[in-house]
């Protein structure tokens, strides 16, 4: 295990250290770089302040952390943020996701919808390397909740899409929308397929089933690649749901998507791409020659402190400080849930999950706005959901509560 608590003083020391292997623009002579600290004219690079912040000093130093460093050369001037990011991967693709030790390639990414991206990205250059596939005949397939990074994916990298229904009260798959579906694709030419399967959705924190998925390709005997979108759920379901299957103990798992700017309380544009060895070259761009390993990510140059801050969150808690923090939350979750029962209303909650997401017929547009929960579609809203997260205390959820029952609880009949 890679994972391990970290006191304050070890984190620290380091994460200077670490910066101390990088290239040091003000005491070397360092003149082919485009690149330099953060403008000292802007933003203070005084000592005393620093010293203490580790973070901090990692933002103002500025490592660039283009390409992947998990495999080959990466650039050298970087060397001490690079090693500290590839022990962030290691933790998240071995120890949270059930990897085989050095089974993994990844990076941190700008977000779940770079990351989603750059699977797709990779599996649709997979098939056209290795089987000559032509963009008709490579689709997405994923569930009609699944985020709209897959819309987005579809239009940039020119391959077809297909939704599958989900329940509207279970939000499980659709077996036979699926089956229909996959008949549609292969009428329409299709033959290989890139699966997109859900760890929580944004909207429900819905979880799909990904055997429905994986048993309908094989016995139809179809090629395919298995990505999971963990954007929301890569920190929080793996610790609330240990009998998952979505990690990579499922060897049908390809990579995976996690993002660290949510439940992980990290930056925004702090996502997290996990792939399986002999992969992510396929997205390679051999035309960064400049760059020292060469790049195959699809944002290039960025930054550094992303990764650190990452690596330093998860070292503060170790493993077993995340595995208490979810239990916290699930509790908090519960607690709502059986307030919201006991008033009869309907919504719609995974067991493993700290989203609720209320039916719009369970509440008032004006509640939902007092307390600022999202709604599915800013136009005409069907959901509207709460997100327990770490500052979603009881004494914040009460209020709700006490209005849902002004409203909704019926009087007693005498």
């Amino acid at each position: 295990m890679k994972w391990t608590k970290r006191s304050q003083e070890e984190i620290k020391s380091q994460v200077f250290s670490a910066l101390s292997k990088n290239v040091n623009y003000a005491n070397e002579i360092i003149l082919g770089v485009p690149a330099s600290y953060l403008d000292e004219k802007v933003f203070s690079q005084d000592n005393t302040f620093l010293k203490d912040a580790p973070f901090l000093s990692t933002l103002v130093q500025n490592p660039n952390h283009i390409g992947c460093h998990t495999i080959g050369e990466s650039e050298s001037f970087f060397a001490g943020t690079h090693e500290l990011e590839r022990d962030l991967i290691a933790i998240c693709s071995e120890d949270i996701l059930h990897g085989e030790v050095d089974g993994f390639d990844g990076y941190v990414a700008a977000g779940g919808t770079e990351a989603n991206m750059q699977a797709i990205w990779i599996y649709r250059n997979y098939f056209q390397q290795e089987f000559k596939a032509k963009p008709s005949e490579i689709a997405i397939i994923c569930s009609i909740d699944s985020h709209y990074s897959m819309d987005k994916s579809s239009n940039v990298l020119g391959i077809p899409l297909y939704k599958i229904d989900t329940d509207d009260s279970s939000k499980e798959l659709s077996v036979t929308h699926l089956n229909q579906q996959l008949d549609l694709a292969t009428k329409d030419g299709v033959r290989y397929f890139i699966v997109i399967a859900n760890m929580m959705t944004t909207m429900f924190g819905s979880v799909d089933k990904v055997d429905v998925y994986t048993n309908a390709l094989i016995e139809r005997n179809l090629s395919f690649k298995l990505h999971i979108d963990g954007a929301y759920g890569g920190f929080y379901y793996p610790f609330s749901n240990k009998n998952t299957n979505l990690n990579f103990a499922n060897p049908h798992v390809s990579s995976v998507t996690l993002d660290a700017h949510k439940m992980a309380q990290a930056p925004y544009g702090t996502g997290i791409f996990l792939i399986r060895k002999g992969l992510i070259t396929y997205a390679t761009t051999k035309q960064a020659s400049y760059v020292e390993g060469e790049d195959c990510t699809l944002i290039g140059s960025r930054s550094g402190a992303n990764a650190i801050a990452v690596w330093m969150i998860l070292s503060k808690y170790g493993p077993n400080g995340w595995y208490e923090k979810i239990f916290v939350l699930q509790k908090r979750t519960d607690w709502m849930c059986e307030q919201l029962d006991e008033l009869h209303l309907d919504y719609f909650r995974d067991p493993f999950s700290n989203i609720i997401t209320i039916r719009s017929s369970s509440i008032t547009a004006e509640i939902a706005t007092k307390y600022h929960l999202v709604p599915d579609n800013h136009h005409s809203a069907n959901w509207y959901k709460i997100v327990v997260m770490e500052h979603v205390t009881l004494e914040k959820l009460l209020p709700l509560v006490e209005d849902l029952k002004v409203h909704f609880k019926k009087p007693m009949v005498l």
